[in-house]
């Protein structure tokens, strides 16, 4: 075991010590901007527009809309280009989802929801994005149907899905009310004879989840996955209720390391019954930076099994357990600039079980 921290008393679970040292330079961030609200980037689509209620769909929350989104996604040519959806209400399937293609923009106008019709399934995606390449979805709201859902059991009730997709942004949209997660991003489903395929460079960017019923937001299998400016809020109804998750399935070749660089900039992860962001197991390269965590039911960040974790410049304070717990066989942890809830000192607020190795805590932490 190998820790490193100015001197001081670091929870260890039944065990304190006292340790002195540290030695890990600032890891450079995979996007270049340290400061200030990011945009989205830019995705190769075709010119061509095309209205929703052109095909038909009403957007009265009541007649189900779910083949005239998919009409329309279907008469876009083969460079793509944008689907506008008007203000209104779209009473959505999610048994069938809309099923976005490559090369396309989901474009909805200020005032444009997409309400998922009840139903009684244990997965169901009011929005699907899989195995498809260069999309874009923004703006108005996905809506779920947690309380009128009509069955009790699942988890997977989603109002995003990202499946073994690439270049996938998603920004500026509110996400609220679904029987599983606001947004979940993961790899395409297992077929036989088929390559299961992470998603790859997928941004989060100025988005609010709130009110969902497992996460805000799910990263499982994937690489290069950046959350940004975002807020994740008041997730809870089954575990782990986290605002984020970064919790990769198991059995992704070669090195079973599921999730890899993922960022999280500048979001607030608040008021959710379990942790605030919670890393669990075949994730590696994962970093939070700049976040405000506060007022969860568990920690603000919770690590287990983990790998090159950094977690630097966060406000972190309220939080039920301590505000960074790390557990299992975790290693390379840094913990730099972050202020902790000034109600305990700094050094409490942390705890690193046995089995933890390379644990570096930078002495311009600080309590208040």
């Amino acid at each position: 075991m190998r820790i490193r921290n100015p001197a001081g008393t670091l929870d260890r679970g039944r065990r304190s010590f006292i340790a002195a040292g540290i030695a890990w330079p600032l890891a450079a961030l995979p996007i270049g901007a340290r400061a200030g609200r990011a945009a989205a980037p830019a995705r190769a689509r075709g010119d061509t527009r095309v209205d929703v209620r052109r095909f038909g769909a009403m957007g009265d929350g009541i007649t189900d809309d779910t083949s005239c989104f998919q009409r329309a996604i279907d008469a876009l040519p083969g460079e793509g280009g944008t689907l506008h959806v008007p203000a209104g209400n779209y009473a959505i399937d999610a048994s069938r989802s809309v099923r976005l293609r490559s090369r396309m923009h989901l474009e909805l106008a200020p005032g444009a929801v997409l309400v998922a019709i009840p139903n009684a399934l244990e997965r169901a995606y009011v929005v699907l994005v899989q195995d498809a390449n260069d999309v874009e979805v923004s703006g108005g709201g996905i809506r779920g149907e947690r309380a009128r859902h009509l069955g009790s059991t699942g988890e997977w009730g989603h109002g995003l899905t990202v499946r073994g997709a690439s270049r996938v942004s998603i920004h500026d949209i509110r996400i609220s009310d679904c029987w599983g997660d606001g947004i979940s991003i993961g790899s395409n489903p297992s077929r036989r004879g088929r390559e299961v395929a992470p998603s790859e460079d997928v941004v989060v960017s100025r988005v609010a989840c709130t009110n969902n019923r497992r996460q805000g937001l799910t990263i499982g299998r994937s690489r290069r996955v950046q959350v940004l400016d975002s807020e994740f809020s008041h997730t809870a109804g089954t575990a782990p209720a986290a605002g984020i998750d970064v919790e990769p399935d198991s059995g992704d070749p070669p090195d079973n390391t599921g999730a890899r660089d993922v960022l999280i900039l500048r979001c607030r992860v608040h008021d959710n019954h379990g942790p605030g962001i919670q890393i669990f197991k075949r994730a590696r390269g994962v970093r939070i930076e700049q976040c405000d965590l506060h007022d969860n039911g568990n920690c603000g960040v919770l690590a287990v099994s983990a790998k090159d974790t950094t977690i630097v410049a966060n406000r972190m304070r309220g939080n039920r357990h301590q505000d960074v717990q790390v557990r299992g066989s975790s290693s390379g942890l840094l913990v730099k600039g972050n202020r902790f809830d000034p109600a305990r000192p700094w050094m409490r607020s942390i705890r690193v079980d046995d089995g933890v190795t390379d644990v570096n805590l930078a002495s311009d932490n600080s309590n208040g």
